[in-house]
């Protein structure tokens, strides 16, 4: 430690880390954390080390900023336990103590309520989430069908009790079972640098999840420059939560970086029947304002045989800027979502959620330009603008009619805990269809798909309401093919949406 006391910030060497990508170094740099933590100093990867890190029960706490340029890591899963697999490498965490929302004398929210009565000022804008135990929501339904999960809600609050315009509470609680207020940091922290690869684990194909990455639990973080890769993937393996997990905090950004996604794997679902395991490499967890800019993936984002690398749970404002990803999903909701100059492959853009959607300047493929996910009922309660884009519809094969710019499904036959919308108000201003290959017969693309397809006259009923679109306003649209867009295969559902064609002469 004494060259150490020279310098402004420690090394992982100064605490014993070989770095030969052999020696497993994770007590060394777990000490180094430990150490900058105490002290308020940052940690700088020692140039041209490679450090591994394999069998573990102990997590790095970051809590100053990390310099990791010129330095690598093997995150080897082959032997990690599966008692030991949601056992995080790097851990961001708090440092501001917490409260609850019964502290400050708030038992129960409306949905769209402004402000809280608080008995007591916030010292700052806090992070707020909050869980109805006794409510469930997102009944899936399908091959991966459950029973829901807990109502769950986030928004930022501001001292006096006034809910952050740009995360409204979405869902009523007459009960509040669980909560925590975390304040903001105001001081970012910046992760800078690095190669991360993970070899592959050789567990059986179960949702056994594994979560061996970096865990981000603090506000106002900045990750730059990250690479990750991934090797050892055979014929069989347990999926992935991501490289990154953001999880209850709000004001992130990652930019500069390159994910890779993961080999599929096939397992039994809770339906009895072969599903198709999600595995990824970004996840996002009732989180809010998190922007991913510039980054990009090392495997291809049309090739099928890899998992799309995003996905997201119960968060609010997420952006995607400059990005090319095989996938974004906002699996069981997102309030309000930005994708701009963007590439999205094979697993395009999945929706679900509330508020806002924006497509604007990006390219994607996908047999639908946005597909409402059909286990979560096609619901997306908000509007939709698409924005000078360009659409390669079933990643450049042959288009037929049945090709929906929005598309989804919904049984009318099943009760997801909430009512289910399709987008209100949609607005397209520049639209491009790659269509020159099509199906004989083709007549152009549909803009909202047969989502109910057996509802094609008034003998059908809902047993659950479904909200269709009630407008559509549409302008600058050209296709390769040459012909125009029809609103949809099924006009009786339809019937009473209001297309207004801006280029109608």
């Amino acid at each position: 430690m004494e060259n150490q006391m020279k310098r402004d910030f420690v090394t992982y060497r100064d605490f014993g880390a070989v770095g030969d990508g052999k020696t497993d170094d994770l007590a060394a740099i777990i000490k180094t954390h430990a150490y900058a933590n105490e002290h308020n100093l940052p940690v700088h990867g020692d140039e041209g080390a490679t450090y591994y890190l394999g069998v573990h029960k102990d997590t790095a706490e970051i809590q100053t900023d990390v310099d990791w340029t010129g330095c690598a890591f093997i995150f080897d899963d082959r032997e990690q336990p599966l008692e030991d697999r949601s056992i995080h490498f790097f851990h961001v965490g708090r440092t501001i103590p917490s409260m609850t929302l019964d502290e400050l004398g708030v038992t129960r929210l409306e949905a769209g309520q402004k402000k809280l009565a608080l008995s007591k000022p916030l010292p700052c804008d806090c992070y707020v989430s909050l869980t109805d135990a006794n409510t469930r929501l997102f009944i899936r339904e399908g091959l991966n069908q459950n029973s829901g999960t807990p109502q769950t809600d986030c928004f930022i609050l501001h001292p006096d009790g006034t809910v952050d315009e740009t995360t409204p509470i979405i869902w009523t609680f007459p009960q509040i079972t669980a909560s925590r207020v975390h304040p903001i940091e105001t001081e970012p922290l910046t992760i800078r640098g690095g190669t991360i690869t993970t070899i592959a684990n050789q567990a059986p194909s179960r949702y056994t999840y594994y979560y061996t990455n970096i865990l981000i639990e603090r506000s106002n973080v900045h990750v730059v420059g990250l690479k990750h890769y991934v090797e050892g993937e055979g014929d069989h393996g347990a999926p992935y939560d991501g490289i990154l997990q953001v999880n209850y905090c709000a004001n992130v950004t990652v930019e500069d970086c390159l994910f890779t996604a993961r080999k599929i794997y096939e397992t039994i679902g809770s339906a009895g029947r072969p599903v198709n395991m999600g595995s990824y490499d970004m996840r996002q967890r009732s989180a809010i304002n998190v922007t991913y800019r510039n980054c990009t993936q090392t495997t291809d984002i049309l090739d099928t045989r890899y998992w799309g690398v995003f996905v997201s749970d119960f968060c609010k404002n997420l952006t995607l800027d400059g990005c090319t990803f095989s996938r974004f999903d906002a699996h069981m909701g997102v309030t309000n979502a930005t994708i701009r100059g963007c590439t999205l492959g094979h697993q395009c853009l999945n929706a679900i959620g509330h508020g806002l959607l924006t497509i604007e300047d990006s390219t994607l493929y996908g047999r639908s330009f946005i597909a409402l996910r059909g286990d979560y009922g096609s619901t997306w309660n908000g509007d939709v603008v698409i924005r000078n884009c360009t659409w390669i519809p079933n990643l450049g094969q042959p288009v037929t009619a049945k090709n929906a710019l929005i598309g989804g499904y919904f049984s009318g036959k099943h009760n997801f805990g909430y009512e289910c919308y399709m987008p209100q108000h949609v607005t397209i201003d520049g639209l491009h269809v790659k269509d020159g290959a099509h199906e004989e017969g083709y007549d152009g693309i549909r803009l909202l798909g047969n989502i109910v397809g057996k509802c094609t006259s008034d003998e059908f009923v809902f047993d659950y309401p479904y909200h269709v679109t009630k407008t559509v306003e549409i302008s600058g649209f050209t296709s390769d093919s040459g012909c125009k867009w029809k609103l949809t295969t099924n006009p009786y559902l339809y019937r009473d949406t209001v297309v207004t064609d801006r280029d109608a002469k």
